[in-house]
């Protein structure tokens, strides 16, 4: 059984994060870019499954260059081997181009047992792509998982919510999108780094995993950024001394704010 891990490289979230002044999209080139720290747990939940079954574990990362770091830490977890899909005309990808893409990734790997990954990465947070992955693939999807189970075949997941708890079941293959609870990621050794050093990565682009598209353009985003401004800076509040009318103060702020 494969099992496929979804990962993502995304700016520090301790960094200081800006737009770009082209495009408005995040400026991925002025700050420190790490794997996602939620997609790393599902990295290593994917890795006590393999230890667990004796599965293979492979990771699946779309971006620059710079993806590869991504993709090479999970290798020195333990992972066996990585595809990295990098194309310059996905700058900028939508979440539904970021789905069909990853989904063509994953057709590639034979034995489909589990795919695996964060339920929402820090930068964008969109939370919709692990749901859209599984749609296209045609797999159950058991999603916002804190807790995972494989046997005889299925995968059982323990989703905790506002309203309590509850028990999602499926056969397999299924993807699953897991929270920060579900484990806590191990560091790699030095011998894992050493390692995945010789680990396969293939490296894929749109003609690899759309290779009879007619050639009219890959639709990356369907909406554009036209304008982005600074937050104003936050202006110092109205102070009420209560001389006996504070009270009266308040009623008339909040009806001149329309707030009353």
């Amino acid at each position: 059984m494969n099992i496929v891990v979804l990962v993502k490289q995304v700016p520090d979230t301790s960094a200081e994060r800006t737009l770009s002044g082209a495009d408005h999209t995040l400026d991925r080139e002025s700050v420190d870019l790490v794997l996602d720290e939620i997609d790393e747990r599902a990295a290593e939940e994917a890795l006590t499954l393999k230890e667990a079954v004796g599965a293979e574990v492979t990771v699946v990362s779309m971006g620059p260059d710079t993806a590869l770091d991504a993709i090479r830490k999970v290798l020195a977890m333990g992972a066996d081997r990585g595809i990295h899909i990098c194309d310059d005309r996905l700058r900028g990808a939508d979440v539904v181009t970021t789905a069909r893409v990853l989904a063509a990734a994953v057709r590639t790997v034979g034995d489909l047992g589990l795919v695996l990954a964060g339920n929402a990465t820090t930068d964008g947070q969109a939370s919709a792509v692990p749901a859209m992955v599984a749609d296209l693939l045609g797999l159950p999807q058991l999603t916002h998982a804190r807790e995972l189970n494989v046997n005889a075949g299925r995968v059982r997941a323990e989703r905790e919510t506002e309203q309590g708890e509850t028990t999602l079941d499926a056969p397999l293959p299924a993807l699953v999108s897991v929270t920060e609870k579900i484990n806590e990621p191990r560091y790699p050794s030095f011998k894992g780094i050493m390692a995945a050093k010789k680990k396969p990565v293939e490296t894929v682009g749109l003609d690899d995993l759309f290779p009879d598209a007619d050639g009219t353009g890959f639709l990356t985003t369907r909406t554009r950024v036209v304008e982005a401004v600074p937050r104003p800076a936050r202006a110092a509040g109205t102070r009420v001394t209560d001389d006996g009318t504070a009270g009266r103060q308040l009623v008339e702020y909040l009806i001149a704010q329309k707030l009353a």
